[in-house]
């Protein structure tokens, strides 16, 4: 366990006072925070992250796929405006395993994980549901809800998470973590900031509302079922595997739809250098960290930790974009690290 001294120092710098002080700050991460830490909220945070916080490398590893998965956000923002969900989802899952291969190969050798009929099952059907049917179903549900109100479903994940932790795996929260859960959920739910131009109209809200559902839901139930066999086997294979299931389920899912040609074809130009760019972080990096995470801590604290996501989109969004939240924004933030900083202090 190593102590958290990026918390101490995030708190450190969030003690100006006032603008004046915050001159000190100018151009690092904490200068956004300039001008709200007279904030109940803030001073909540402060006390939280001056505790005696430990972090192991399952909980850095989930803050680290949150981090870059909000980085390739941002970066497939521009891409969607140029190419189709369905190509866009084909052609990123495809670089990301081209480039899983060579380096599973470099770090963990060219033998294949000792795995049972049941383990590749598992490992194999983990990628068809989370990634080919979850996908296929998320991008439906986007499409008949918008992008803000599939935000709100998309909520679902970690409480879906918990419970099939405790059914599936007898993990369970415990103590003051169940405090940094509502906390976490609350901050999310509460800096649930969506651009105008992303916005959009309920064309088909039931329908939408339960693809949605069921494409959360088998997110959860994919990296659940192969929690065990994380633990036991190599990061890199287990990764590789799982999607290459998702490439030949997503291919499977296309041809029966008769969409196959979609998948590659289509008179759109594709910005390969700038969707490589958004693949290696917003897929890729952000995946290992992600499974990283639910082989080295339990499952509901990985998926909490993955919530943070959506705020560091905000603040990557402000700090790069110029895209400035508000107050709401603000107050969802330090909600939802003080509830970090809750879940990190253990039960």
């Amino acid at each position: 366990m190593l102590p958290a001294t990026a918390f101490g120092l995030a708190a450190k710098g969030l003690n100006a006072r006032n603008d004046a002080r915050c001159g000190l700050f100018r151009g690092s991460l904490t200068e956004p925070f300039c001008g709200y830490t007279e904030s109940p909220i803030l001073r909540l945070l402060l006390l939280a992250m001056r505790a005696n916080v430990q972090i192991g490398l399952g909980e850095i590893l989930s803050l680290s796929s949150a981090v870059v998965w909000a980085v390739g956000v941002i970066l497939y923002r521009r891409l969607g405006d140029t190419l189709p969900p369905l190509r866009l989802n084909f052609l990123k899952n495809v670089l990301v395993l081209a480039a899983l291969i060579p380096v599973t190969l470099a770090l963990e050798g060219f033998a294949l994980p000792s795995l049972g009929l049941r383990e590749w099952a598992l490992v194999l059907g983990s990628g068809v549901l989370g990634i080919a049917v979850a996908d296929t179903l998320y991008f439906g549900a986007l499409n008949a809800l918008g992008a803000g109100r599939m935000g709100i479903i998309g909520n679902l994940y970690s409480p879906l998470v918990v419970v099939l932790s405790f059914v599936m795996l007898d993990e369970r929260l415990h103590g003051r973590q169940w405090l940094g859960f509502a906390l976490v959920s609350a901050g999310v739910l509460l800096s649930a900031w969506v651009p105008a131009r992303w916005r959009g109209d309920a064309r088909q809200p039931l329908r939408g509302a339960l693809f949605g559902a069921a494409s959360i839901a088998l997110m959860a139930l994919a990296i659940v079922m192969i929690k065990r066999v994380l633990e036991a086997q190599p990061l890199f294979w287990i990764t590789s595997l799982r999607m290459f299931g998702a490439v030949v389920g997503m291919m499977a899912l296309a041809a029966v739809r008769g969409e196959l040609a979609a998948l590659t074809g289509g008179h759109a130009p594709v910005p390969w250098r700038r969707l490589m760019l958004a693949a290696g972080f917003g897929q890729g990096l952000a995946m290992v960290f992600w499974l990283g995470g639910y082989k080295y801590t339990s499952a509901p604290v990985a998926a909490i930790l993955n919530e943070t996501a959506s705020i560091f989109i905000l603040l990557l969004a402000w700090i790069w974009l110029g895209e400035r939240p508000g107050a709401r924004g603000i107050a969802g933030v330090t909600l939802a690290f003080s509830g970090v900083a809750l879940m990190l202090m253990g039960g």
